[in-house]
């Protein structure tokens, strides 16, 4: 079984693609900018907030996270 795991966010990296700034995304999604700060660095999202946030920046869920992969 493969279990995966959330390491690193690439919300930044994603903003910058997207040419969108935080307060935007935070007005656009209902997201407090605070919440999306923490997401920034350590928080992992919760599900229906991933999938917001992937919906407005046009991305995949799997996208917002580099992952940690482990096969067991």
């Amino acid at each position: 079984m493969t279990h995966y795991k959330a390491k690193k966010s690439n919300l930044e990296t994603l903003l910058l693609e997207n040419n969108t700034k935080l307060d935007v995304l935070a007005a656009n999604t209902g997201i407090s900018k605070s919440t999306l700060n923490d997401y920034l660095s350590k928080k992992v999202m919760s599900l229906n907030n991933a999938m917001t946030i992937s919906k407005e920046l046009n991305c995949t869920i799997e996208d917002l996270y580099v992952w940690n992969v482990t096969k067991g």
